[in-house]
């Protein structure tokens, strides 16, 4: 979420009121500190202009380029420290 939202050159505050949610509790959720409810993530992502799908498909696309990095011992996803991961409740 929080890459797109750069890549529009949006402010947190824009966002978050577009979505009606508070800024806190976006920052906290672009920053993996709390589980956000499929309603708030639809929210959110209509505020970027993007479907919840969408938004869902990109979280993906990033989850599988960092779960293909390879760690140092060669193996393939150990790399990945635990402030990169994202939990998405439905």
């Amino acid at each position: 979420m929080r890459r797109e939202r750069l890549g529009q050159e949006r402010t947190l505050k824009d966002v978050a009121d577009a979505a009606r949610i508070s800024v806190p509790y976006l920052s906290e959720i672009e920053r993996g500190r709390k589980e956000a409810s499929s309603e708030v993530l639809a929210a959110a992502a209509q505020a970027l202009g993007l479907g919840l799908g969408d938004l869902l498909a990109l979280a993906h696309g990033r989850l599988v380029r960092l779960g293909s990095t390879t760690s140092p011992r060669g193996g393939r996803g150990a790399s990945v420290s635990r402030r990169d991961g994202m939990c998405l409740a439905a």
